[in-house]
């Protein structure tokens, strides 16, 4: 199994970027996918889930009405749109598939994580 993330970047406050989260050999379409970030001197937490079912989304309190995500079970690619960046936003990105979600935020719930892309929003 293997999670490609990428899309991260530098911007300016307010900018946009679009991360995105391809998957193989792993059955995508039975799988929640769920966005982390870790910024500086914090702990991982969750972003952002998608369920692979009705397609329900969850956001942070942080991130609501600013970013989307969004899954294409077709390209096994998940995607997190993220507008009207802030600098608080800076940190490194993971992505990470799970069967069975019963917390949208537990990292323990995830099976599958991919590899960090890096977000720097500059003020």
């Amino acid at each position: 199994v293997q999670l490609q993330a990428s899309g991260g970047g530098l911007v300016l406050a307010g900018r946009s970027l679009r991360l995105s989260c391809t998957a193989s050999g792993v059955s995508f379409d039975d799988h929640a996918i769920g966005w982390f970030r870790q910024t500086p001197g914090k702990e991982r937490e969750g972003v952002s889930c998608i369920d692979n079912s009705e397609g329900t989304t969850y956001y942070a309190n942080s991130v609501k009405g600013r970013f989307t995500i969004s899954r294409d079970n077709a390209k096994r690619t998940a995607y997190l749109q993220m507008n009207n960046l802030m600098p608080e936003d800076t940190g490194v990105y993971y992505c990470a598939l799970g069967r069975k979600i019963l917390s949208a935020w537990r990292n323990t719930d995830y099976d599958y994580w991919s590899q960090e892309t890096l977000v720097t929003v500059s003020s």
